[in-house]
């Protein structure tokens, strides 16, 4: 079994994209909010209209994408992104 990699439980909320839940989207950018922890996780193709949001467990978008299991440690009011599905993540604090 793999080690649970985020310090968050697996059933925190995750805002997403109903195209990333599809696989018409990759996630490129992600969010951990410092006032409520929520992470999100947006599609290469832009923001999320409303219509397109979608709520899931933190455990779904792994499942969706092992490879954002790197970012457990991003702490709560930081960002990461990149630039295609097998780059690195660029890390930052959000200001």
């Amino acid at each position: 079994m793999i080690r649970w990699p985020f310090k968050d439980s697996q059933d925190t909320v995750a805002f997403t994209s109903k195209r990333i839940l599809d696989g018409a989207d990759w996630v490129y950018y992600v969010t951990h909010d410092v006032d409520d922890g929520v992470w999100q996780f947006h599609p290469y193709s832009g923001p999320t209209p409303e219509q397109d949001a979608a709520i899931v467990s933190l455990k779904t978008m792994l499942t969706m994408d092992p490879s954002i299991s790197v970012l457990g440690d991003l702490p709560p009011g930081w960002h990461a992104w990149r630039e295609a599905p097998d780059s690195h993540w660029v890390r930052k604090p959000m200001n």
